[in-house]
C-alpha cells in the first residue's frame, strides 16, 4: 500500500516573484493525497525544514551562488549535511530524497566541492538542447527522454571543469552537459549530477511548464523585454520550442515525475 509522504519545498528566490515555485507546487499537488507539502522561504525569511519530511525539492533563484547576505547559507548547507548523514546511516530504512534546481544545484556543487562555479560570459536565456552523458542515459530519472532533450535554461552562473574520475571515486556521476559551442573555446557547463543515491540535481529547470511559460512570455511587456535583450528571432525560436510537445513539455512530464515516482516507490510496502 502507498503511504502518505511529506514534501519540503525550499524556496531560494529571495522574495523575488517567480514561476518556479508555483510550477513545483502544482507538480506535487498532482499526486493528490499521496503527497502533502510545505514551502520554506530560505533566503528571505531564513526558514528551513527539519528532518521529518520524506522528499526535499530545492528551487532556483536569482543572483550569485556566493551571495549569502544575512547568513542564510549556514542553515542551508547544514541541512544538506544532515540529510546526507541521515541517508548514510545503515540503520535508517526510510531515506530522504532531494532534488536541487538551478541556484540550488550550484549550492549543492559547492557543498560537494564539485568543479568550478563561475559567471557566464553572457546569460543563458531560453530553451536549448541538452546532452545526456553515458551515465545520464542510464539514469532512471531521465528515462523517457531523447538525447539530446530540451531544457528551459536561465542562468548567469555555471559549474564547469569537474573531474569525472574524482566524482566516480565518490560515487557521483555527471548526467548531462550543455550543447557544444564549437565557435568558442569554453568548457561545457554541467547540467545534471547524481550526487548520491538519494540526491540529484539539474542546472536547468525541469519544473518549467511549457504552457505556463508560453503564456508568461506572451505578456506584451515581457515580450518587448526579451526582444530587446535577446532579439526577435530568439524570442520566436523560444515560443516555437514551447509549443513543440517533444521539447520542454516532454522534459516537464519526465524528470520531476520520475524523481517523485521513484521516491514514492521506496516507501511502498
Amino acid at each position: 500500500m502507498k503511504k502518505h509522504l511529506r514534501v519540503a519545498i525550499l524556496d531560494l528566490n529571495n522574495n523575488v516573484q517567480n514561476r518556479g515555485i508555483p510550477y513545483i507546487r502544482r507538480m506535487v499537488e498532482y499526486y493528490g493525497e499521496s503527497l502533502s507539502y510545505d514551502v520554506f522561504d530560505v533566503r528571505h525569511k531564513m526558514e528551513l525544514p527539519d528532518l521529518s519530511y520524506d522528499i526535499y525539492i530545492s528551487s532556483g533563484g536569482p543572483g550569485s551562488p556566493f551571495d549569502f547576505e544575512g547568513g542564510w547559507d549556514k542553515g542551508y548547507f547544514n541541512l544538506i549535511q544532515l540529510l546526507e548523514s541521515y541517508n548514510r546511516d545503515p540503520s535508517v530504512s526510510r531515506k530522504k530524497y532531494v532534488f536541487f534546481i538551478c541556484h540550488s544545484f550550484q549550492l549543492a556543487c559547492q557543498h560537494f566541492k564539485i568543479g568550478t562555479i563561475k559567471r557566464r560570459v553572457t546569460r543563458s536565456f531560453g530553451t536549448f538542447p541538452c546532452f545526456l552523458t553515458e551515465e545520464g542515459d542510464a539514469e532512471p530519472v531521465f528515462h523517457g527522454l531523447p538525447n539530446p532533450f530540451w531544457i528551459a535554461d536561465f542562468r548567469d552562473w555555471q559549474v564547469v571543469n569537474a573531474d569525472k574520475n574524482q566524482l566516480a571515486a565518490q560515487g557521483m556521476t555527471i548526467l548531462a552537459l550543455e550543447k557544444e559551442r564549437l565557435h568558442v573555446n569554453l568548457p561545457r557547463a554541467i547540467m545534471g549530477i547524481r550526487f548520491t543515491k538519494e540526491m540529484i540535481g539539474t542546472q536547468f529547470h525541469p519544473e518549467a511548464d511549457a504552457e505556463g511559460m508560453y503564456s508568461y512570455f506572451n505578456d506584451p511587456e515581457r515580450k518587448a523585454q526579451v526582444e530587446k535583450d535577446y532579439g526577435g528571432a530568439r524570442y520566436l525560436e523560444m515560443l516555437a520550442d514551447l509549443k513543440d510537445v517533444d521539447k520542454i513539455n516532454l522534459t516537464y512530464k519526465t524528470i520531476l515525475p520520475n524523481f517523485l515516482n521513484h521516491a514514492i516507490s521506496q516507501f511502498e510496502v
